[in-house]
């Protein structure tokens, strides 16, 4: 697994790790059921503190997109609720997102198909 930190980003570096676990699930590159690195090899890799890829795994399990088994690690979930609605948070992301595009004078159509093209991979 490939996973790049932005060490000059606002966004923390378990963010940035979850993120881009979440995008991997979504693009098909992470399967239903997949294992992922170990907290400490995944550390390793990226060569930051194994805390702080705990601190993303823990935070992937809250949100229902992994499960931990203490013998064989952290996994993809194998499914995923439906619920076809965005958490608070992911709405109040999304909200901020919209209003940059209104302020750097971007339509409605344009934002839309910017949107429409990046769901479609």
């Amino acid at each position: 697994m490939v996973i790049s930190i932005n060490e000059t980003s606002e966004v923390p570096i378990y963010q940035q790790i979850r993120n881009q676990i979440v995008l991997g699930i979504s693009n098909g590159r992470l399967k239903p059921g997949e294992q992922l690195p170990t907290v400490r090899a995944l550390a390793g890799e990226i060569g930051i503190n194994s805390m702080t890829v705990n601190k993303a795994y823990a935070l992937l399990k809250q949100e229902g997109y992994i499960y931990t088994d203490r013998r064989n690690g952290a996994h993809v979930r194998k499914e995923f609720s439906e619920a076809k609605e965005l958490s608070e948070k992911s709405q109040e992301l999304l909200q901020q997102i919209i209003s940059e595009a209104k302020i750097c004078g971007m339509t409605q159509e344009e934002f839309l198909k910017i949107c429409e093209n990046m769901y479609k991979g």
